[in-house]
C-alpha cells in the first residue's frame, strides 16, 4: 500500500473513531491571551481530568497528617501532650495547620478546587453523552476494509434481506442499530461512559457528604453504671464535640437505661484473659413519649436511632462504697466508677466526701479516699489483678482528710485526688493508713474518725459513644456508586459495528462487516466473528466468481474476521 493510501486509511479510521469520545473538544488559544484568555485557559486546565486526578491525589496525601498527628477537633488533650513532648516541631505544625488539618486553609483549597474541577468536568461530558443518546450511531465509512476488524462474504440473499436480518440480530444483542443507506450502523457499550459519569458524580456526592458530615456531625461519650440511664441532652455527656454548623436542636431525642452488662473472657491457654464477648442490655425509648423497647448493644453492633448511633466502646467496675462519719452518720453511699489501668482491669478512682462529714473532734472536714480495685486478687503485696473477671475482688483504700480544693474554681477530675491540702490518716505506728477490703467488709478509720464499707454489690459500667453523622448514608451510597461506575468504565468497551449489503458486479450480494472499538481489545474481533457467523447462517453464501461456475450452488466457507490490510491497531 502506498503512503497516500496509508494516510487515507488513517484519516478514515480517525473519522470513524472520533465520535466515540464524549470529551469536549478544546478550542485553540490564540497568542496574546489577555485576561479573558488566561481565564479560559485556567478554566480548561482546572476542569481537565488530569488536574482532577492530581487534586484527588493531593487530597489523599493531605489527609495523611490528619491520621498521624493529633487533631484539636478530636482530642485537645492529645494535642497538648504532643506539643509538650515535641517543642521544636509543634510551632511548625501549628503554622502549617497540621493540628486541624480538615479545617485548614490549604486542605479547604484543595477540597474546593477538586469539587469545582469535577463539576466543570462532568457537565460538558454529561451534555455530550445526552446528545449521543438522543442521536443515532453514525453511518458506515466508505471503506470498511480499513477498519481493525473486518470480514466479507457473498450470498444469494437480497441486500434488503441481509440488512433486515442484521438489524434484527444486532438489536437482539442489545446494540442501538438503524438503517443508514446501504448499511446497518450499530453501537454498544454506552454503559461505559455512563459508568464514567456515575463515578465522577459519586465523587461529588462523597465530597458533599464528607463536608456536611464534618459541619453537622456530633460525637459524645457517656459512662453509665448498671441501673442508671442517659438522655440525649448535651448536659448529660461526659465529653462532647461537634461540627461548626451543629446546634443542640439537632440532637436526636432518645433515652436509655443500662439494665445489665455482661462480659466473658478466655479462661485458659496463652490468650487467657482475652475478652470474648461484651454485651449491654438496655431499655430505650425514642422521643419524649416513646414506648420503652429492649435491645442488646454489642461491640461493632450499635443501636441505630434515626441519624444517631450508640456504640459500646468501654467497660469497667463500679464498687458500691458507704462512708460514715465519727457519729455513724452515712455521708456517702454510691457506686464509684473506676478507670481500668491494664488488660486485667486493675482500676483506680476516688471517693470525694465534700459535705456532712465530722471528725471525732467535731470538726467539719472533707474526705478523699483513693481506691485501687483488683477484680482477681492474686495475694501478697501485689496491687495488680491477675484476671479481668470478678473471681476474687479486693478493694485497696487509702483515706485522706482536709480540703479537697473543689471550691477553688479550678476544674478537677473526678478520678484524681488533689492532695495539696489533704492529710493522710496515720496508723498506730505513724505510717499511712490503708487497707484491703473484700465485698462486705468495713474499714474503721483511726481514732474513731468513721468507717468505710465495701458493699457486697459490685456493679459494672459501660462506656457509650453517641455519634450523629447526617451524611453517612449519602457517603455509603456514593462509595457504592463509585465502585459500580469504575467497574463499568473499566470492563465495558464502547464499540461500533457496521453491516453493508450491496449487489456485486455480477448481481450477487456482497456482505461486509466491520467493527471498531474505542480502545484496542481482542473482544471486538471475537464479537464481530460471532455476529458474522450467525448472520452468515441466515444469509447463506455463494462461491466466489473465480471458483468453478459449475458448482455455484455450494456455500462458501464461514467468514473469518481478520484485521484489514494496512489498518493499524491503536
Amino acid at each position: 500500500m502506498s503512503k497516500t493510501e496509508t494516510d487515507n486509511a488513517e484519516q478514515d479510521l480517525g473519522a470513524a473513531g472520533s465520535q466515540l469520545s464524549t470529551a469536549p473538544a478544546e478550542p485553540p488559544v490564540a497568542p496574546g491571551l489577555g485576561v479573558a484568555g488566561w481565564a479560559r485557559w485556567f478554566w480548561r486546565q482546572l476542569t481537565s481530568m488530569r488536574v482532577a486526578l492530581l487534586l484527588l491525589l493531593l487530597l489523599s496525601l493531605g489527609a495523611i497528617p490528619g491520621s498521624l498527628i493529633p487533631q484539636s477537633g478530636a482530642d485537645i488533650n492529645k494535642v497538648a501532650e504532643f506539643q509538650k513532648a515535641h517543642k521544636t516541631l509543634s510551632p511548625v505544625y501549628d503554622k502549617l495547620g497540621l493540628f486541624h488539618v480538615y479545617s485548614s486553609v490549604w486542605f479547604s483549597a484543595i477540597y474546593i478546587l477538586l469539587f469545582v474541577s469535577l463539576v466543570g468536568c462532568i457537565i460538558p461530558r454529561a451534555w455530550q453523552f445526552v446528545g449521543q443518546l438522543r442521536g443515532r450511531p453514525p453511518g458506515a465509512p466508505k471503506r470498511l476494509d480499513r477498519l481493525p476488524a473486518y470480514t466479507t462474504w457473498r450470498t444469494t440473499a437480497e441486500p434488503e434481506q441481509v440488512r433486515e436480518a442484521a438489524l434484527k440480530l444486532l438489536k437482539k444483542r442489545h446494540f442501538r442499530a438503524h438503517l443508514a443507506g446501504d448499511a446497518v450502523a450499530a453501537e454498544k457499550g454506552y454503559v461505559r461512559e455512563f459508568g464514567n459519569l456515575v463515578f465522577h458524580i459519586a465523587l461529588i456526592v462523597l465530597l458533599i457528604a464528607f463536608a456536611s458530615g464534618q459541619m453537622y456531625k456530633s460525637d459524645g461519650t457517656k459512662l453509665v453504671v448498671e441501673g442508671d440511664g442517659f438522655a440525649n441532652s448535651i448536659l448529660q455527656y461526659d465529653d462532647f464535640k461537634s461540627g461548626s454548623m451543629f446546634s443542640t436542636d439537632d440532637l436526636v431525642p432518645f433515652s436509655f437505661d443500662l439494665k445489665n452488662f455482661k462480659a466473658s473472657y478466655q479462661t485458659s491457654g496463652p490468650s487467657k484473659g482475652t475478652p470474648v464477648t461484651f454485651t449491654a442490655d438496655i431499655a430505650y425509648s425514642e422521643g419524649a413519649y416513646g414506648k420503652p423497647k429492649r435491645t442488646t448493644i454489642k461491640v461493632n453492633e450499635p443501636l441505630h436511632i434515626d441519624d444517631a448511633k450508640v456504640y459500646l466502646v468501654s467497660h469497667g467496675y463500679a464498687p458500691v462504697i458507704t462512708v460514715r462519719d465519727s457519729k455513724g452518720k452515712v455521708v456517702y453511699h454510691d457506686a464509684v466508677p473506676l478507670l481500668p489501668l491494664d488488660a486485667n482491669i486493675t482500676s483506680q478512682g476516688v471517693v470525694k466526701v465534700m459535705d456532712g462529714y465530722q471528725s471525732a473532734q467535731g470538726v467539719s472536714e472533707q474526705l478523699g479516699i483513693q481506691l485501687f480495685f483488683l477484680p482477681t486478687y492474686a495475694g501478697g503485696s501485689s496491687v495488680l489483678s491477675s484476671f479481668p473477671a470478678l473471681d476474687n475482688p479486693v478493694l485497696n483504700l487509702a483515706p485522706y482528710h482536709g480540703d479537697l480544693g473543689v471550691n477553688s474554681g479550678i476544674p478537677q477530675s473526678v478520678y484524681q485526688l488533689d492532695k495539696t491540702h489533704m492529710k493522710e490518716f496515720k496508723d498506730s505506728a505513724g505510717k499511712q493508713f490503708r487497707d484491703n477490703l473484700k465485698p462486705g467488709q468495713t474499714m474503721q478509720l483511726p481514732n474513731g474518725a468513721g468507717s468505710v464499707t465495701f458493699e457486697k454489690d459490685v456493679k459494672e459500667w459501660a462506656g457509650f459513644e453517641i455519634v450523629q453523622e447526617p451524611g453517612s448514608g449519602w457517603a455509603l451510597g456514593g462509595a457504592l456508586s463509585a465502585i459500580f461506575g469504575l467497574a463499568a468504565s473499566l470492563f465495558i468497551q464502547r464499540r461500533r459495528v457496521w453491516v453493508r449489503a450491496v449487489p456485486g458486479p455480477d448481481g450477487v450480494t456482497v456482505v461486509e462487516m466491520a467493527g471498531l472499538g474505542r480502545s484496542e481489545s481482542a473482544k471486538v474481533p471475537e464479537e464481530l466473528g460471532d455476529l458474522a457467523g450467525i448472520l452468515y447462517d441466515q444469509a447463506s453464501g455463494t462461491p466466489d466468481p473465480a471458483d468453478d461456475p459449475a458448482d455455484d450452488s455450494s456455500p462458501s466457507p464461514d467468514p473469518e474476521v481478520v484485521p484489514a490490510e494496512g489498518a493499524e491497531k491503536r
